[in-house]
């Protein structure tokens, strides 16, 4: 084995950690599966001979690359586009998507370290250096000594941006029950009364305060466009408009809880994640974006 297909073994064995920093920090799959490819490219235009730590190395260059494609998603969201506000308030991360039928053991794994839709909404509204900060130290451990130098900044202000993360996330993210179980009882008799077009029924599954979030992706007409409403009322509408669509619909594990997708013939053509406390549904958040759905493999028969 020559010395640059060890390095190659090497890396893909921290790939599967690199790409769920690069997914928490970016909130696509696609950016990050090409975050993890520049941090490898990355290290195999460097001298290895220095390199003590190899994931630890790995980590931060991902960290680095991640952090350059958020300050330019900042700065692109920052020029003036037009009436763009609605679809950057309803975004909606790309979603991980699971059978119900089976979950291997290592699946386990992945399950039990998932993160869940409405986190990687708040971790959005992030500044780029809190979001680095917060996902390589509280999510993964890096020290704040190894980030200081990836934000250009010292130690101790480093461990304030991670603070003032820490508070922003806490105060924002719904909580959600985590039985999965309950939550399943509760998107049967969503999807049951989306189905039977059953207002009254919908109502009774939906928190009074419950946040839709539809994100079709670049402005459109028509009510598929991006939008984000709230109030079980006006939810409660939506869902009536959209009751074609749910015919065909299975539920499936979207980022380790319970959610549906929408695939007739295998294609993807929405995903649904919710959030779930004291038996109704307080966060709904659907990805329509075909350009993104594309991109998603329909998983298994739901079981």
């Amino acid at each position: 084995m020559t010395g640059s297909e060890e390095l190659a073994d090497r890396f893909e064995e921290h790939r599967g950690h690199l790409e769920a920093v690069a997914y928490r920090m970016l909130g696509s799959l696609s950016e990050a599966e090409d975050a993890v490819q520049e941090a490898w490219l990355k290290l195999s235009r460097t001298d290895t001979a220095d390199i003590q730590n190899l994931g630890g190395w790995l980590t931060t260059a991902t960290g680095r690359v991640c952090l350059d494609l958020l300050r330019s998603r900042t700065a692109r969201r920052e020029e003036p586009m037009g009436d763009t506000q609605d679809t950057v308030r309803a975004f909606v991360p790309d979603p991980v998507l699971r059978p119900l039928s089976h979950i291997d053991p290592a699946e386990e794994v992945l399950q039990a370290d998932s993160v869940g839709l409405a986190l990687l909404v708040v971790l959005e509204n992030l500044a780029p250096d809190e979001r680095l900060a917060f996902v390589l130290h509280d999510m993964f451990a890096v020290p704040f000594d190894d980030i200081a130098p990836i934000v250009e900044r010292s130690p101790a202000a480093t461990r304030q941006l991670a603070s003032r993360a820490r508070r922003r996330v806490r105060g924002a993210t719904p909580s959600t029950d985590p039985d999965l179980g309950r939550q399943k009882e509760v998107l049967d008799a969503f999807l049951a009364a989306s189905r039977a077009g059953d207002f009254d029924a919908l109502l009774a599954v939906l928190h009074p305060d419950v946040l839709l979030r539809a994100d079709s992706g670049a402005l459109v007409r028509g009510a598929a466009a991006s939008k984000v409403v709230q109030g079980a009322k006006a939810v409660a509408e939506q869902a009536l408009m959209f009751t074609p669509f749910v015919q065909s619909a299975e539920l499936v594990l979207v980022n380790g809880s319970i959610g549906m997708v929408d695939a007739p013939g295998g294609r993807v053509r929405s995903v649904m994640g919710v959030t779930i406390a004291d038996g109704r549904i307080t966060g709904m958040y659907i990805l329509a974006d075909p350009e993104r759905l594309e991109r998603l493999e329909a998983p298994g028969a739901a079981g």
